[in-house]
This record gives C-alpha cells, structure tokens and sequence, in this order.
C-alpha cells in the first residue's frame, strides 16, 4: 500500500512530501522533480508568483545514486520568497514589535502582510477555517489551504508515474477542455507522446485554434477584474484490466479517482468518462459494447465508460475530468464581513492568477497518477520493482486467454 502526506504552508520555508510504500529499484533523481514542477508554473493567466517564485527541489531521503530504495522517499520545495517572509511567518514566537516594522526593504507592503487578516473570501476556506479552527486571523487557513500546496502533490504524483511507467508501462497525460464557455469539441485524446507539444501551448491544448480562444477568455477576464475557471481532462494509457475492486465501496477505483481529483483546491466537479452526458442517454447506446477483434481478443467499441466498470479498469484508456470554479482571490473584491470589527467589508485580496486551468491539469495527472500507483501496488505488490514486474506479469498470464 502506497502512503502519502504533505506538509508545509504557501509562504513557509518550503513544502514537504512524503511517500512511503515505493518498491526498491525505481529510477527516479532530482531533475525528474524539477521538470514536473516547472509544467506546474506554465500557462496563460498565472499571477506574477510565477515569474519570480523558483521550487528549489531536494531529495531528503529514500533514494541513492538515483534508485528508490524502498524506505519512504522525502522532498522538499524550498520557497525561494523565504526572506520575506520568516518573520510572518516563524515557527517560533516573535517580539510584537517586529511584526510592526517592515522586513528591510522599506516597503509598505512588507508591514501590511504582517497585519492580521480578519476578512474572509467568499468561496475559500477563510471563514469556516477561522470559526473551526478557532482562529482571530486567516494567514493560519489561508496558508494552509493555498494552491501552493499542490506543489508538494505534483512531486508526489512523479514518483507514481515513474512506478505505472516503470512496472506496468501505464502512462499519464492531461490537457485543458474548457475555459469559461469554450469548450473543446475535437473528441482526439492526446497520448503521452504529445507533451512536448501541450507543454509548448498558452493553455495546454493541442488545437492551435481553441488555444487562441481560451486565451481571449482570460484576457477579457483579467481586464474585468475578474477570475475564470474551467475543465481539465486527465488519460492513463496502457492500465490492465482489474484495477480496482467491485467489493468494497471505499477500495473502488472509481471512488478513489472521484476523491483524489475533488480534493484538489478550487475543483467543485468530477466526471470518469462521458459520466454526465450518459446521464441523458438510453442504457441501449450509453455502455460500451463487447466484441471479438480479427485478431480473438476482446475489445470495446467506445469508451464511454472512461475505462472504468464496477469500480475496476477495464482495459480501455482511464479518462476523468475535474471542473475548476474561478479562484476565490477575485481583484474586484467580493462582499465580506470584517470578523475583528463585525463591520461589512470586502473579502482580502493578495496576488492571484486569472485562471489556474493549466497547472490545474498539470495537478490533476499528479492525483490520478497516485490513485493508479497505489490500486497498481495492491494488485501487483512487491519490496522491489521487478518484483511487482513479476507479480503483474504472472497476473496478465493468467487472463490473457480469456480476454
């Protein structure tokens, strides 16, 4: 069974992830870590964070001369921004009179995110963060439950994509499907062989066209002051039949896809497959039919079911889409109160993206990929690599004929 727990705050000295299962033999280093992080800073509409925010990657334990060596592997993401922060926020108590001065820049600004932050945003987690958690001041939910976090995930998430990689040959790609009302109507899936090219695109899509219209949507977003949202598409390729479980609720992969892709910050909705159109749909046209191929095996003559049935993969692509609800850090600030004074007021407002869609897609192959690792590793499980190479393989044997 695969673990894992991140820990570390938005404007802390640096984010921590822990993952603790990985079988022994993985080749996994550094720049692996550094290239997944830098796909999580592109994209159109990102905040100013992104120009001059740098994730400083160091592997803390659990790998040596680049191979895994099944004790818990460890990461840390330095903040880069530190310096300006280590008074705000220290670990330890500070003199109050420091939290009244500037951190020697002579800058206004360094003394105003010293200050209390007292009115929430409505639709983050200011207000019931606050109330719950008995806090007169929301740097402590705010930090907390930044989109920064998701940093820590996405190495997490490279550590399961070099395990589905390196034992199943399963491998993950994302893209962004809806900006706003622009919606993508090409039915093509990318394949992993197309990163370079969402890589290379403003907002991670391979139709030049709706690239452009999606960008005109976050323009005409930002110049109104305003946040947009948006839908993002994850596909495994290459993922086994029997995933996954029909037996219990909680070990069902589409269950455990569903949670992982909704816990993702700013996501309101989850869809496996064409889930929601299917909604609409008689049973006669809406499943996947059965047929036997030229060649004996067993095949399916469409995938609306996005790869999974009865809770386990069923041999075709996994596809799932997590929707995106604009950033609740709106410039146009929003009605609030001011908890310290009972007054209305307008929610705080820090630096904010426009539209986070494109690290958003980036996170959620992070999210399906620990999901697949991990429901991979309780079908196949082994202490080392190739071991779970010859658990799966003897699995695939002894299914291959009859499928």
């Amino acid at each position: 069974m695969l673990r894992w727990l991140t820990a570390g705050e938005s404007h802390g000295p640096a984010l921590i992830a822990v993952i603790d299962g990985v079988p022994a033999g993985l080749r996994i280093e550094s720049d692996d870590f550094v290239r997944a992080l830098a796909r999580r800073r592109l994209g159109y509409g990102r905040g100013a964070r992104q120009s001059f925010e740098k994730d400083v990657v160091r592997i803390v334990g659990g790998v040596r001369h680049g191979m895994s060596t099944g004790a818990p592997i460890a990461i840390e993401i330095a903040n880069s921004e530190w310096p300006k922060w280590e008074v705000v926020m220290s670990s330890d108590p500070v003199a109050p009179d420091l939290l009244l001065i500037d951190a020697g820049t002579g800058d206004e600004r360094e003394i105003a995110r010293n200050k209390k932050l007292t009115r929430p945003r409505p639709g983050h987690a200011d207000l019931p963060g606050m109330l719950s958690y008995g806090c007169d001041d929301a740097r402590p939910i705010l930090e907390r439950a930044s989109a920064r976090e998701t940093a820590a995930r996405v190495a997490l998430g490279c550590v399961a994509e070099a395990i589905l990689d390196q034992v199943a040959g399963i491998r993950l790609v994302s893209h962004v499907v809806q900006v706003g009302t622009q919606i993508a109507t090409d039915p093509h899936l990318p394949t992993p062989d197309d990163e370079g090219a969402l890589n290379e695109s403003r907002m991670r899509t391979l139709d030049t066209e709706l690239d452009q219209r999606f960008v005109d949507v976050v323009d005409e977003t930002k110049r109104a002051g305003d946040t947009i949202g948006g839908v993002v598409e994850v596909i495994a390729w290459n993922v086994p039949i029997g995933l996954g479980t029909h037996v219990n609720a909680q070990r069902r992969l589409d269950t455990k896809v569903a949670a992982a892709l909704m816990s993702i910050q700013s996501v309101k909705g989850v869809e496996i497959g064409d889930g929601f159109a299917q909604a609409a749909l008689r049973g006669s046209v809406a499943h996947d039919e059965i047929v036997k191929g030229d060649d004996g095996h067993l095949r399916r003559t469409s995938n609306r079911a996005g790869g999974i049935e009865g809770g386990t993969s069923n041999g075709q692509p996994i596809v799932a889409r997590a929707a995106f609800k604009p950033i609740s850090t709106v410039p146009r600030a929003l009605r609030s109160v001011d908890l310290a004074t009972g007054e209305e007021s307008v929610g705080l407002h820090q630096r904010s993206d426009t539209c986070q869609v494109v690290p958003g897609a980036v996170i959620a192959q992070a999210e399906l990929a620990l999901v697949l690792a991990d429901v991979l590793d309780g079908h196949a499980g082994g202490m080392s690599v190739e071991e779970m190479r010859r658990n799966l393989g003897a699995y695939i044997a002894s299914i291959q004929e009859r499928a």
